[in-house]
């Protein structure tokens, strides 16, 4: 049966997601690679990592801001030239400045399209699809993470670290493609001025919203940063066993990831609390079960699962408070998700410094546990609202 446009439309977006996924994580197993072939510290090396998560965080928004009397479709493919761009640039690169270089340029196409996807995304569908759609896109970030990373790190270390990169610019090719022929010419309004779009994005339950947000991601990243040291030292694994434990988390996570988009198209609120309390119960749960080898492994599938089955549904809650810039709201929330991975690895690191590596666990329940209070104060105060009126 042929596909619809619109379903053509969704997938060339999917595409997009995966291998910006790709150019993100696959670098994390070439690191020894890189560091050689252009002698610097395995540090130095990781400081790539370091640069793309602020790149995203901190340039995202600005490129956004820069961009949006651009149509969105035009946007679209200019994001995924820059991107081919950046990862050319990975491939030629011939010293650690201009990867480095190459590596920010990338960064900032990941926020601005995961902001301008997600608002195509859900102008492709009825109102009430609007996060299932939204679910599917991000369902290429998710899947580049089982098939994408493990394919480009064979790749890196069969015929060089550059080749990985120049696998992802492919990929970025295909999408750009999709984009052209398949994304609609999206009829958009008149352009929402700098200082309307700032305006919008002062809105204090956008704040609180982003915060939640961040808080539940430091809580994933507070523990699956440290997901290898806690499955080999303390749940026995052997180190070759945890690529086949992070497959399977993998496939926790794109299949919650889409279960989510459902949940949040029906009941978006509920939804969101009621899996944000699900994370808390899996993790305090994973505080015992991280000695066992089979109810380890169980737990890590339902803990991939629920921890991105929140993201759909906080995207369209995001976008939905800021009505006059939501491709700006939609970043935004991107960029607080991205500061929140580089609290939670620090967080993390302290947790094992100052007390250990099986208090983790607990300890990301309660930074989750701490966006679920905020945002199950924000529901009853909601609730509350019509009933005073």
């Amino acid at each position: 049966m042929a596909l619809s446009k619109s379903t053509l439309a969704l997938l060339s977006l999917t595409v997009g997601a995966f291998s910006i996924g790709m150019t993100e994580f696959v670098i994390m197993g070439l690191l020894p690679n890189v560091a050689e072939d252009l002698n610097v510290s395995i540090s130095a090396a990781g400081q790539l990592i370091t640069m793309y998560a602020m790149g995203v965080a901190v340039g995202a928004p600005i490129l956004t801001i820069a961009t949006q009397r651009i149509p969105q479709k035009k946007l679209l493919v200019l994001l995924m030239a820059l991107f081919i761009l950046g990862n050319v640039l990975s491939v030629l690169a011939p010293n650690y400045a201009v990867l480095m270089a190459a590596r920010i340029i990338t960064a900032l196409t990941h926020g601005t399209f995961f902001g301008v996807g997600a608002v195509i995304a859900s102008g492709l569908v009825q109102p009430d699809k609007r996060a299932g759609a939204i679910s599917l896109m991000m369902a290429g970030l998710t899947i580049a993470n089982i098939i994408g990373v493990p394919f480009g790190t064979y790749v890196g270390q069969q015929l060089g670290w550059r080749a990985s990169f120049g696998a992802i610019a492919i990929v970025g090719a295909v999408t750009l493609v999709g984009i052209l022929f398949f994304i609609p010419r999206i009829p958009q309004d008149k352009p929402t001025g700098v200082l309307k779009q700032i305006a919008a994005m002062s809105n204090p339950k956008l704040h609180l919203f982003l915060l939640i947000g961040m808080l539940g991601n430091a809580g994933l990243f507070a523990v699956f940063t440290y997901i290898t040291p806690l499955l080999v030292d303390v749940t026995g694994f052997a180190e070759h066993s945890v690529t086949w434990i992070l497959v399977l988390f993998g496939v926790g996570v794109t299949a919650g990831n889409i279960v989510g988009g459902k949940l949040a198209d029906w009941k978006l609120m509920p939804a969101i609390l009621g899996i944000y309390f699900a994370i808390c119960v899996i993790l305090t749960v994973f505080t015992f079960t991280v000695h066992s080898p089979i109810a380890a492994v169980i737990t890590v599938f339902l803990w991939g699962a629920a921890s991105f089955a929140v993201f759909p549904g906080l995207q369209v809650r995001v976008m939905s408070l800021a009505k006059s810039a939501p491709a700006l709201a939609s970043t935004a929330s991107h960029s607080a998700g991205n500061l929140g991975n580089a609290s939670g690895a620090f967080i993390g690191g302290s947790v094992i410094t100052h007390l250990s590596l099986t208090a983790l666990p607990w300890v990301g329940a309660l930074l989750v546990a701490l966006a679920l209070s905020l945002g199950a104060a924000c529901y009853a105060q909601e609730r509350k609202v019509p009933v005073a009126a």
